[in-house]
């Protein structure tokens, strides 16, 4: 067998040993390069920005100038650009046309949109309940609970009631419709309150609405009416003055201010009404929403914004001097409590007759 000479082009020379390793190298740098690519892809990129706002943010009130609802959304935007805590302008606009049908329904329109939202309260459920208007807190995105505004069943300091249950029985022994309730608006949280007295206590009120809580205190200082449920903050002054006095509170458990606010008693002092044998529970809400199909990272900067507002010394101090439950629920945790509150808020309107048929 002849023997077969290697050709000449496959023979190995130093140059071929060189250029072999070197060509090994350049691969495994490539190869390193790729994965290290991908692994940019897979991995979030870390200078990468949260979404935040590019231009000014529409803060809506579905309610009128001065009201509980206006004085917060203001107060919320001046904490925010006091403590730079937005880069954007934010501008409250009223939107109160049809007991706050018309600011619902501008957010429920506005579409993905991330620069408007909306503070609410319990016209969030007695609007649509009361007046028949196509919509629905679904119809929205729920960001916060902010906090609750409590109730207080108040009567003249002169008037003789010094418990819930001595006013139940007076009341009832006044006859059907003596007694006066004053209250803020009509179908609203007032009357709401004031019928839910009626079924748990068996009595029968005449209802007197006025324009505000500063009228419906002064109605009450001055005998025109016997009681009210104003907030807090629309009696303090008086109760400070010692023109009127609280007899309960309508939340599930005391108010835990101790702080002495007149005649050495706090808002502690004040028993809840269910602990006084008057089984009637109800808080308003004080929360912010987004229109629908806004996305996750979205929220969740609203969500961290007003977490970061609650945590300044002047929000503090506005929960403190309104008496305010200061609850914070944000997702799952919130939307539960928007399903009870809405499930109460028809209860109470069906069998006091508020809803429109």
């Amino acid at each position: 067998m002849k023997d077969v000479q290697r050709p000449r082009c496959a023979r190995k020379t130093p140059f071929d040993s060189f250029a072999f390793k070197n060509t090994r190298k350049r691969r495994l740098a490539s190869g390193t390069a790729l994965a290290g690519a991908l692994g940019l892809l897979l991995i979030p990129n870390a200078a990468q920005a949260a979404w935040e706002p590019t231009k000014s943010v529409e803060f809506v009130v579905p309610a009128g100038t001065g009201g509980g609802a206006d004085q917060m959304a203001r107060m919320i935007q001046g904490i925010i650009q006091k403590n730079n805590l937005m880069g954007q302008p934010i501008v409250v606009i009223n939107k109160s046309g049809g007991a706050g049908a018309e600011g619902f329904l501008d957010v429920k329109s506005s579409n993905r949109n991330p620069h408007k939202i909306i503070i609410t309260l319990s016209n969030l459920f007695t609007t649509p309940l009361a007046t028949g208007v196509p919509f629905s807190w679904k119809d929205m995105t729920p960001v916060a609970m902010l906090a609750l505004d409590n109730f207080v069943l108040w009567v003249n300091s002169e008037a003789a009631q010094k418990s819930p249950k001595e006013f139940v029985e007076a009341a009832k022994e006044g006859g059907a419709n003596r007694f006066k309730m004053g209250g803020t608006g009509s179908k609203q949280e007032d009357q709401i309150i004031t019928a839910a007295i009626e079924q748990s206590a068996g009595v029968t009120f005449t209802y007197v609405p006025y324009k505000g809580g500063g009228d419906v205190a002064a109605q009450l200082v001055g005998n025109h009416i016997n009681a009210s449920v104003n907030n807090p903050i629309e009696a303090v002054s008086q109760w400070r003055a010692g023109a009127l006095r609280p007899l309960c509170v309508f939340d599930k458990e005391r108010i835990p201010l101790k702080e002495p606010v007149a005649d050495g008693k706090s808002w502690n002092t004040i028993p809840t009404c269910k602990e006084s044998g008057l089984d009637v529970e109800y808080t308003m809400l004080r929360g912010i929403f987004m229109g629908p199909g806004v996305t996750p990272d979205q929220i969740a900067y609203y969500v961290d914004l007003f977490k970061k507002v609650r945590e300044t010394e002047e929000w503090k101090d506005f929960m403190a001097k309104g008496a305010f439950n200061v609850s914070f629920k944000t997702g799952d945790d919130f939307k539960t409590w928007l399903t009870a509150a809405e499930t109460q808020h028809k209860t109470l309107m069906d069998k006091a007759g508020f809803t429109k048929q």
